[in-house]
């Protein structure tokens, strides 16, 4: 039995049609589920040699780390941990990268029952402040590549409630740091389940993120210990991994998405993830990582499927991999087309957010993906397309994807327990028994949603309702165009005005010329009166840490010009 099995009771192929799947899955969660121990901990007793990470370095150096050793420096890493002090319910920080020390911290904490905060390497002092206040981090890890450490000490001050803050490399840090690598090294490996009041029950906190924060201040996500169950969904039916397969996902440690594709469906699936801890993103160099490692199963932005196509993806072997998806924004259907062409796979896209797991998504076999739809509900999450009174609309028309859950008790696994210590969001957005998830689709006839883009996003033209994704979607079929962001611009007759910043490829020069010809193409591939009547070359989009391009920046400029 693999070990998902245990959860939803049958294996994923015996589930013979989408209805049955749609009909039956259901997941089963023990009121002391803890992934760490019911799930690593149960697959380093039954396969304790199986490969559970294969880890490369960004100079090649690489890792292999069974299912056995995991649990042996999770442990190691939880009493090092407890010799500090942390103890459950305490939040820590954890900035890591892509160093397997991250898998160790996280277990180590799941153990323990204190909350994991992930971030990214790329916050400032500022972002620090804000993240540390926010939440009452009482420990921080941070990793000694760039400047992280100057950041957190410049931050330092004003986070009163950090206690401690430990570093890897630590001959690379200043004063006051631990050495995380050598307490952990040092730490027994003997550790024991908590009982009583330190066991942990699913219903308590296991992980807090910090959304993107492309309209504002970042939220702050909680999410409990049923949250990886949530993820059976996302690894087994939507990234298909394969026991003893080598998954990859490529997101840093800082973002959810690590969580979605580096650890909880993947091992549930009991297959091996692959981390590559690069620093700047290639598409050749993870076109080499592709071939040289025969990866099986495989997800990554559309961003990167695109900048993977420059190069000659056709002249790299990848007959190993089986398995695509995307997920982070909108496919494209000129990506998905040249993807297929190159490689003969299709890509299967997914939608969801830091409040949820995958909740929409193609799940092969028994759906094909259909170019520039996101997919349908999955099972598990009850979603309608909804209007601005909550009521389901009909096909065709364009409404908010909002998910039913009627209360915490109620809701899906997998769906978020609530914006911690922010009670005025959590009731903004979670509703009348709905989750109002502020992105806007419509629903074809076959049940395919289509995304229209961020409730926010929607630009307002002489009556009509322009997504940015259609436009941008129609820009990027365009051979001059490596990325667009569609804003609306204030006009005095039509309200707005529907604008392209463009960011245009190599051998491609702004001119009058180009924006003439890019308005005429848009106004072939799809309704005319949606074409860019404004067009601005750039060299970079804003976007968040996150690599989610911030729209919102780009209309604050355009207003403060006028």
């Amino acid at each position: 039995m693999i070990m998902y099995e245990k959860y939803i009771g049958r294996h994923r192929d015996d589930y013979v049609t989408l209805e049955d799947l749609y009909k039956n899955f259901k997941v089963t969660c023990p009121d002391d589920f803890n992934f760490a121990y019911d799930v690593l901990d149960k697959l380093a007793e039954e396969k304790p040699d199986q490969l559970a990470m294969l880890w490369v370095s960004n100079n090649g150096e690489e890792k292999r780390i069974t299912f056995a050793e995991m649990k042996r420096w999770s442990d190691k890493t939880a009493n090092y941990f407890k010799s500090l002090g942390i103890k459950k319910g305490d939040l820590v920080l954890l900035v890591l990268k892509r160093s397997y020390l991250f898998w160790y911290a996280m277990m180590a904490l799941h153990k323990i029952g204190a909350v994991a905060v992930q971030a990214t390497n790329l916050l400032t002092a500022k972002d620090y402040i804000y993240r540390c206040q926010a939440a009452g981090i009482k420990m921080a890890v941070i990793t000694a590549d760039g400047d992280c450490t100057r950041h957190f000490d410049e931050a330092a001050p004003e986070c009163k409630t950090v206690q401690m803050k430990a570093v890897t490399k630590h001959k690379d840090a200043g004063e006051g740091w631990l050495d995380f690598e050598a307490g952990i090294e040092a730490a027994s490996d003997k550790w024991e389940r908590p009982t009583g009041e330190e066991a942990t029950k699913v219903t308590d906190m296991l992980i807090m993120a910090f959304s993107s924060g492309t309209t504002g201040y970042p939220k702050m996500v909680s999410h409990d210990h049923a949250y990886p169950l949530g993820h059976i969904m996302t690894g087994i039916f939507w990234h298909r991994v394969e026991p003893g397969g080598l998954h990859f996902t490529i997101s840093d440690t800082g973002w959810l998405k690590s969580l979605w594709g580096k650890m909880y469906g993947q091992w549930l699936g009991e297959s091996a993830v692959f981390t590559y801890d690069f620093d700047t993103f290639n598409g050749a160099d993870i076109l080499q990582k592709l071939e040289k490692y025969q990866i099986t199963t495989f997800c990554a932005p559309p961003t990167m499927y695109r900048f993977m196509l420059r190069e000659d993806v056709k002249s790299y072997n990848l007959l190993a991999l089986k398995h695509c998806c995307t997920a982070g924004e909108a496919l494209n259907p000129e990506v998905f087309n040249q993807w297929r062409q190159a490689t003969g796979l299709r890509i299967f896209e997914g939608f969801g957010q830091s409040e949820t797991t995958v909740c929409c998504s193609i799940l092969y076999p028994w759906v094909q993906p259909r170019p520039g739809s996101m997919g349908m509900p999955t099972p598990g999450y009850q979603m309608v397309v909804a209007d601005e009174d909550g009521k389901e609309v009909d096909p065709g028309v364009t409404g908010e994807i909002c998910i039913k859950a009627p209360d915490y008790a109620t809701k899906t696994k997998g769906l978020f327990m609530g914006y911690y210590r922010d009670e005025v969001n959590t009731q903004r957005s979670w509703h009348d028994g709905l989750y109002h998830t502020g992105d806007l689709a419509y629903r074809d006839e076959l049940g395919f949603l289509w995304y229209i883009g961020r409730n926010d996003d929607i630009i307002k033209s002489s009556g009509y309702r322009i997504g940015p994704f259609e436009v941008e979607s129609a820009l990027a079929e365009h051979p001059a165009v490596l990325e667009s962001a569609v804003t609306g611009v204030p006009d005095p007759i039509r309200g707005f005005n529907v604008k392209a910043t463009i960011v245009l490829n190599k051998g491609y020069e702004p001119s009058e010329d180009m924006i003439k010809e890019l308005q005429d193409h848009v106004k072939k591939v799809t309704a005319p009166y949606k074409y860019p009547r404004v067009i601005e070359f750039v060299t970079e989009l804003p976007k968040t840490i996150s690599g989610k391009i911030r729209r919102v920046e780009i209309r604050e400029k355009d207003s403060r010009s006028e």
